[in-house]
């Protein structure tokens, strides 16, 4: 190939110029200096003459040269590759055609990647499939050309396109295809909204349905099919305590499922996919999103009654393979109970976490994964401080709660409010307490320092692993750690685990060694009671309900709501000299635990020995090798012992099993 490029530049660059050349300098269109210019551009750039020499004179050439210009060209590259050469302006092909064969044969990321295009079927002995090609010698374009056509008995016959002519024929079919999808879109949108007719009939206006009531909406049954189904999904999402809703076409069905305490459960069995478009543009309608844009993630919102009371339904829409995913995370102002005592079940930590959030100035971080409580427990830690005489102002994306008495703002990106803009216009709000709905980038970072610095108390959440990683974090980002040191009043990593059914839980003696795994340890003389759930297998619900037995709180689950897990890094003058000397996080989380901090796993088994939840949830939510490593050093380090009987002892949670002293301390 390389050779016949040679080749190529050989016939168009002579001594000489080409006769286009000559007649472009005879017209006086150009001068020699100018026509040798735009052939070393030409050459080096791969544009078309004849646009190279536009742009350099300044003024379009003639119809009759530019058509002179093009034979010139297809008549070399058919002596080049010893090919037919194929003309658009004189070989006119029906792009319907050429897409069906696109469509049904040659995939379009084939035709882009080796430049390419399938133009006919020719009927010949063998038959023939005719494909117009910028580079006919590319051998790795005719072996997948082969391998598609010799299955289907056809040969391969190529042609030699010019470059510009194969870009406006794929070009043409692109936007043939895009024009194609706006009119099923629109056509679905029709679909739709036909369906959506029923609304009229409810006497509801648009803007009545953005406040309309579902339970009233699913109690009609002359509405929509469409309608009832979206309604009857979010209706069982807020009776069955979802926190997710998720919408997720299928190859051959769709699937409804709902994420309750932290787990993905299926929701109803599965629904034909041919309902997949309507339901997709039901949702976006309600979210007041575009029904036509189905190629772009979107988000929005959507509003509703139920029971009394306002829910809202945070909406993104994903394309993927065999349609659009809709998530919807539920945000139920009233299902919420704000306050730290309701949220963190130890009295130490809760006591931690308040003397952190009364304090007048600092930075306090709130670590954790998606969906594990930050926002409610920053939320509680404003609820706390709202009173007449505080000024809170809030920078959210999105707002999820609304607090009375406090200024919310919702970030928007597309007008440049984002939350860093939005945190150095607080600063000119005479604020007191400011929260920042997550930090991602050096720029959030730094400005809420400053503002820490500068007396202001900052909450903001962090994504990281645990407690101690929030500083690498900080770190990562590019913040100096004297910053860090000083401004950071602590750092509350949590998590949440699902809570054992206190009505059906059965009770067990654990076995040195179900102990052993977690690094814990009990004497002969006491046996320990822990629970476990009394899940019903899906296949045999149907019979433990008939029998009666079935558990009316938890339907069998054996897990009913969640309880926090916290770890909270309260900074001490050791921890402020270790962050300011770069220290690892291994090295910050020894100091941590000697200075009282709980570690997540140590508060999930405190959990356990409360009966709040199993061993198997701190197994699935907080327990992994390097955290039971890290804990186990640190015990070592701390030599616990009891303050009654000096035994020595493993955890510090458990009451003594030697004299059952309750709590006993290093």
């Amino acid at each position: 190939m390389t050779n016949f490029s040679s080749q190529r530049r050989a016939l168009v660059v002579q001594n000489d110029f080409s006769p286009f050349g000559n007649k472009l300098i005879q017209s006086g269109y150009v001068d020699r200096d100018q026509m040798q210019q735009a052939l070393v551009e030409s050459r080096k750039t791969g544009k078309p003459l004849t646009q190279i020499i536009e742009a350099l004179t300044g003024q379009a050439l003639p119809p009759d040269l530019i058509r002179q210009y093009k034979k010139q060209q297809l008549f070399e590259l058919k002596i080049l590759y010893g090919v037919d050469s194929m003309d658009p302006e004189l070989d006119e092909r029906p792009i319907d055609e050429v897409g069906e064969l696109i469509d049904t044969l040659i995939p379009i990321d084939m035709c882009r990647r080796h430049q390419l295009i399938p133009l006919s079927r020719v009927e010949v002995q063998p038959p023939a499939l005719l494909v117009a090609m910028v580079h006919p010698d590319n051998l790795d374009a005719q072996d997948d050309l082969n391998r598609i056509l010799r299955p289907q008995g056809l040969a391969l016959q190529r042609l030699v396109i010019a470059q510009e002519d194969y870009e406006r024929m794929i070009d043409k079919y692109l936007n043939r295809q895009l024009e194609r999808e706006r009119q099923e879109a629109s056509q679905q949108a029709v679909d739709v909204m036909s369906d959506l007719a029923g609304l009229d009939d409810m006497g509801l206006s648009e803007a009545d349905e953005m406040e309309a009531d579902l339970g009233a909406a699913l109690k009609d049954a002359e509405g929509a099919p469409i309608i009832n189904l979206a309604n009857k999904i979010m209706v069982k999402a807020l009776t069955d305590g979802a926190s997710d809703i998720h919408v997720e076409p299928q190859e051959e069905m769709l699937r409804i499922r709902y994420r309750k305490d932290g787990v993905l459960q299926e929701a109803f069995e599965p629904f034909p996919k041919k309902i997949i478009p309507a339901i997709t543009s039901r949702f976006k309608i309600m979210a007041n999103l575009d029904i036509a844009e189905r190629r772009s993630p979107q988000d929005g919102r959507i509003r509703r009654q139920f029971q009394g009371k306002t829910v809202d339904f945070r909406v993104n829409t994903l394309p993927s393979r065999y349609g659009e995913k809709i998530c919807m995370r539920v945000l139920n102002n009233e299902s919420t109970q704000l306050g730290l005592d309701k949220l963190i079940t130890d009295d130490e930590t809760l006591e931690m976490v308040r003397d952190m959030a009364n304090k007048p100035f600092g930075l306090i971080l709130v670590t954790g994964p998606t969906g594990s409580g930050k926002s409610t427990t920053l939320y509680s830690c404003l609820a706390e401080r709202n009173s007449p005489d505080i000024n809170i102002n809030t920078a959210e994306d999105p707002i999820e709660y609304s607090l009375p008495g406090i200024t919310q703002v919702q970030v928007i990106r597309e007008k440049g409010m984002n939350f860093s803009s939005i945190l150095r216009a607080f600063m000119r709000q005479d604020p007191d307490v400011i929260l920042v709905g997550e930090t991602r980038d050096l720029e959030t970072a730094k400005t809420a320092i400053e503002a820490a610095l500068t007396g202001h108390l900052v909450l903001t959440t962090l994504h990281a692993n645990d407690a101690p990683s929030s500083v690498a974090r900080l770190d990562e980002m590019g913040v100096e750690p004297f910053m860090v040191a000083a401004s950071l009043l602590g750092v509350c990593s949590q998590r949440l685990v699902r809570r054992v059914c206190q009505d059906c839980r059965i009770p067990f003696t654990p076995t040195p060694e179900e102990l052993a795994r977690f690094g814990l340890s009990a004497s002969g003389e006491l046996d320990l009671t822990f629970y476990r759930p009394n899940t019903i297998p899906n296949d045999q619900i149907a019979m433990v309900k008939e029998q009666g037995t079935l558990c009316d709180s938890c339907k069998g689950v054996g897990y009913k709501g969640r309880v926090g897990v916290y770890e909270v890094m309260r900074i001490t003058e050791e921890l402020q000299v270790a962050i300011n000397e770069g220290s690892t996080i291994d090295r910050i989380k020894e100091i941590a635990v000697e200075g009282g901090m709980k570690t997540l796993l140590s508060y999930s088994l405190q959990l356990v020995q409360q009966g709040y939840t199993t061993l198997e949830e701190v197994e699935r939510v907080t327990f992994t090798d390097s955290g039971l490593e890290s804990e186990l050093k640190a015990k070592r380090k701390s030599s616990l012992t009891c303050a009654t009987c000096s035994a020595g002892l493993q955890q510090e949670w458990l009451d003594c099993p030697y004299c059952l002293t309750p709590r006993f301390s290093s």
